[in-house]
């Protein structure tokens, strides 16, 4: 009798989250024809349908997306007891999936890689940008092992150890250098430019200038800092960014930074992982170095 193997649960996972077969074969480092086998086989394993396969997409039926709930957690389940065995085993190594919010991963990955590997030469470090949202619900279903974000985060099923705290910068063209630096009231009347919808840097912008999370203002959405900052130097409106940003953004565009006056805003950036994760200890000890390391 064929039995489900782990192979089994891996492709339809990689399938259900991508309602694609070319993309999950892709993201599965095989080849189309052997991931629609494998997900074939499944189905006559069980005995019915998982899958609605359409010219352009796939979707789930009712059975499927019920299936790959509990395929997730059994592989959660079996990630996790390799994680138990390394615990055993002296100092952490193997692969270590890393996610980071991208108004911290291009001013700060590179120096966290060379002080994780510093402190654990033998991990296998795999590094992953996305937003917030997205970083939670990958810890949730066990396609990351730790990720760097803005706290707190309130997710009961989390651990949040902080590692720092940073202060926001007002960023304005050059051209208007000389002038007053605005009142914290006068921004939601100034043309404010912002990250788009998800990005938890945005919230946090939105919370401090005092707007209303439904505000109609003049608000101009970019999907980077980068290009934020440039649009300023453009003569397009302020912005806000995080002093880890000021190096790399302050020179790339005819711009000035400010300190704005207090009670300044800033963020607590920190690292999040599942409580039950079996290395939780040594990920609570990786914070630690990590916070002695950054300050």
């Amino acid at each position: 009798m064929t039995l489900i193997t782990m192979k089994h649960l891996r492709y339809f996972d990689a399938l259900a989250r991508h309602r694609h077969f070319g993309r999950a074969a892709e993201a599965s480092a095989i080849s189309q024809p052997a991931l629609s086998l494998q997900v074939k086989e499944l189905e006559d394993i069980l005995g019915a349908r998982l899958v609605e396969r359409g010219p352009r997409q796939i979707r789930l039926t009712a059975l499927g997306e019920e299936f790959v709930l509990r395929a997730r957690e059994v592989l959660r389940a079996v990630d996790e007891l390799g994680a138990l065995a390394r615990a055993s085993t002296g100092p952490l190594s193997g692969r270590l999936r890393l996610g980071i919010i991208p108004t911290v991963a291009p001013y700060l990955l590179p120096r966290l890689m060379q002080l994780l590997l510093g402190q654990f030469p033998d991990l296998d470090l795999h590094p992953k940008e996305a937003i917030t949202p997205k970083l939670v619900r990958d810890l949730a279903e066990g396609r990351l092992d730790l990720a760097l974000v803005a706290l707190p985060m309130s997710e009961p099923s989390l651990v949040e150890v902080p590692l720092f705290e940073e202060e926001f910068l007002l960023v304005r063209s050059e051209i208007d250098a000389d002038l007053p630096l605005p009142d914290i009231r006068d921004l939601p009347e100034m043309p404010l430019l912002l990250l788009e919808e998800g990005h938890c840097f945005r919230d946090q912008a939105i919370a401090f200038c005092k707007l209303p999370r439904n505000f109609s203002g003049e608000i101009m959405e970019g999907s980077s800092l980068s290009t934020l900052v440039q649009m300023v130097g453009a003569g397009l409106g302020v912005t806000l960014i995080p002093e880890m940003a000021a190096a790399v953004e302050g020179r790339s565009a005819p711009v000035v930074l400010h300190r704005l006056p207090e009670p300044r805003p800033s963020r607590t950036i920190g690292l999040v992982w599942r409580r039950s994760n079996p290395l939780s200890d040594r990920y609570g000890e990786l914070a630690e170095g990590l916070r002695a390391g950054l300050s």
